[in-house]
């Protein structure tokens, strides 16, 4: 199924969110409830390997976000199975896609992907992929596999770009530039294939401004989805370790000033982006701050409070900064 995508400059009414919500671009291609599953597909990455460097970004910890059912001893098509049952208790009817979360999903041999994305794909109830990368990771004979399925499934690749600042990527063990990423995307642009990508608002040394900066460079390359949460500190990370020598290095958001931020974020992006999400929310057993005790869907109702109260919504400050 290649995806068809409606581009259109914001218009608000009355009722209806004041930004391009997820849900709703999952409406326009499916036209029913769609889940994304958590699959760990048994990869690597090459920050961790010693390919790029070791122990990873300093803020990384995959135990913190993947769910109990998503785990590689299990393998793909258990795991899809064990999360089926999970979200059939609260929606009856729905279709699913394969979400290959943990790590790199593209670094492997082209041969392994296959095996791994079409196990997925040969489950009765996936109607697509979503595959978690580094944009460092990819390369054109992978695109050109995934150009294949998208003429059959829904592909999304969703790069985990984190920020647009070079000296931030460096400090957070990145191991790659922003101009990797910015390449990445325009090399998968025009293939049919879904482009999301990710940024972390509250790295360490980051400003404001270079934060603000940075959303609106990365929503004016090719991308359909964005998704953004703020930082978080998170056990068994080289952040954790840093925020616990030197806690006065760290700048935290309240909740109060981060959905002004992400406010500022929505008004000055392109119109036709649709955000997937605005905030994380790590397992209390590994959060060390911020303590905001709020839940997604609790974040997104303040938000669209907020967004009323100032009249404002996606894109209407776009080229005004």
């Amino acid at each position: 199924m290649r995806p068809v995508y409606i581009l259109f400059k914001m218009k608000f009414e009355p009722g209806k969110k004041r930004y391009n919500d997820y849900p709703t671009f999952f409406k326009t291609l499916f036209q029913e409830r769609v889940q994304k599953l958590s699959i760990d597909g048994g990869f690597t990455c090459p920050n961790r390997d010693g390919n790029k460097g070791v122990g990873g970004c300093s803020f990384c910890n995959n135990e913190s976000f993947n769910p109990d059912y998503c785990r590689v001893a299990r393998g793909i098509t258990e795991q899809i199975e064990e999360g089926i049952r999970f979200f059939a208790r609260k929606y009856k009817r729905q279709r699913y896609l394969a979400y290959f979360q943990a790590y790199s999903n593209t670094y492997a041999p082209l041969e392994v992907l296959k095996q791994r994305y079409e196990e997925a794909l040969a489950h009765p109830m996936i109607s697509g992929l979503v595959i978690g990368t580094r944009p460092d990771v990819v390369s054109e004979e992978i695109l050109g596999y995934l150009e294949e399925l998208a003429q059959r499934h829904y592909v999304c690749v969703e790069y985990g770009v984190e920020s647009v600042n070079d000296s931030i990527l460096r400090q957070v063990n990145r191991g790659h530039d922003f101009a990797v990423a910015e390449q990445a995307i325009r090399m998968t642009a025009g293939r049919g294939i879904t482009i999301g990508a990710h940024l972390i608002f509250g790295l360490p040394g980051e400003s404001r401004e270079s934060m603000l900066e940075g959303a609106i460079r990365l929503s004016e390359l090719p991308i359909q989805v964005l998704k953004l949460h703020q930082l978080q500190i998170v056990k068994g990370t080289r952040l954790a370790e840093q925020y616990l020598e030197n806690p006065a290095l760290f700048h935290l958001y309240t909740l109060d000033e981060y959905l002004d931020f992400v406010v500022e974020v929505i008004e000055r992006i392109r119109p036709d982006v649709y955000l997937e999400r605005f905030v994380n929310q790590s397992p209390p057993e590994y959060l060390i701050a911020p303590q905001w005790g709020i839940k997604n869907f609790e974040f997104t109702a303040k938000l669209d409070k907020r967004l009323e109260e100032m009249d404002t919504w996606q894109g209407r400050l776009k080229d005004k900064s």
